[in-house]
């Protein structure tokens, strides 16, 4: 069944109101999880609202919290999450650090405290949209091995890094350390079909494409192998290092639950150095040298990151967006 985009956005607001959020914050974070599923992050999106719902059951999201500015060395902010809404702190810190970026060229605001941000995609998005070179992450729950390891210690931190057109059509990396998150693997596993390259291992230590596999033994795998495990320790690090917030190490003694996470957003102003017309004519050479491309394989389409979000957003807002009928269903439960 598909879904129109405004439909999405007022059922979920009715449902965030209902739980405490006042009617403005409600929509913003109604429309940012309606924005996930309407670019084909279904797994961030409408598919991930009802795990929320329950986090602000048990207390862990306050709804009436927002970030707030600790201190400040030069163009580099820390702030505090106060376990707010997670995909509000995030889009609030990314205005901030956009603001820092017009007026010193670069902004650094790093975020303590806070809950899941959902598709980190939408902060380098908000920051391409802004004119700025979008550079983001976040820690997670210990939900990964580290490379050579059986049992989960760090996280699949996902990282995120967005570059400006004038015509919107950005380009944007978002990745998990993980080959693939596990919202993906709950994705392919629902739809009944199996993951396109290995992403883990099942109970033997095989690597496998079978999803259900792979949430059964909890052992997704890095990319890049040692490369995503190496650079999943960096990114926590960082994160809670100029945070002041929590590792992954101790978010995961708190439980199973995932609260309390550490996030850093970056965002460079190009315009300090470039026209927008220098900076198109750069991207857009380098996007249409990959896309002329000789495909592996006939019919093949090379796209660049980010590309198919955009296509995706133009067909879901024509067409409606899809969703899975038993899901949607429950949302409109509560």
């Amino acid at each position: 069944m598909r879904i129109p985009f405004d439909e999405m956005v007022n059922e979920l607001t009715r449902i965030l109101i209902k739980y405490g959020f006042s009617e403005e914050r409600a929509r913003k974070s109604a429309t940012l999880f309606a924005e996930n599923s309407l670019d084909g992050i279904y797994s961030h999106g409408v598919n991930r609202f009802p795990r929320v719902i329950s986090y602000i059951e048990k207390g862990l999201i306050d709804v009436d919290a927002a970030p707030t500015f600790m201190e400040s060395v030069g163009a580099v902010e820390r702030w505090n999450g106060n376990l707010g809404m997670g995909n509000l702190n995030a889009q609030i810190c990314m205005t901030r650090a956009v603001e820092l970026a017009h007026r010193y060229g670069i902004g650094c605001v790093a975020l303590q405290n806070t809950s899941h941000w959902m598709r980190g995609g939408s902060y380098g998005w908000q920051a391409a949209n802004a004119g700025c070179i979008g550079i983001c992450w976040t820690n997670t729950q210990p939900n990964m091995p580290a490379w050579g390891a059986k049992d989960r210690r760090i996280g699949n931190n996902p990282f995120v890094i967005a570059v400006p057109r004038a015509n919107g059509r950005h380009v944007v990396v978002d990745c998990a350390m993980a080959q693939y998150s596990y919202g993906k693997i709950e994705e392919y596993r629902r739809s009944g079909a199996s993951l396109p390259f290995p992403g883990g291992f099942d109970g033997e230590g095989r690597l496998t494409c079978d999803p259900a596999e792979i949430e059964k033994s909890q052992r997704v795998l890095p990319m890049g192998y040692w490369k995503g495990s190496g650079i999943s320790i960096a990114l926590d690090l960082v994160a809670a290092m100029l945070s002041g917030g929590r590792t992954v190490t101790e978010i995961g003694r708190q439980g199973e639950d995932e609260y309390g996470l550490s996030q850093f957003l970056l965002a460079i102003d190009p315009g300090r150095f470039n026209t927008p017309d220098m900076t198109d004519a750069m991207v857009d050479a380098v996007v249409n040298d990959i896309a002329d491309s000789m495909p592996d394989r006939e019919g093949g389409q090379i796209r660049y990151p980010g590309q198919k979000d955009y296509e995706t957003r133009m067909d879901n807002l024509a067409n409606g967006i899809p969703v899975i009928e038993e899901i949607w269903e429950r949302i409109k439960r509560f």
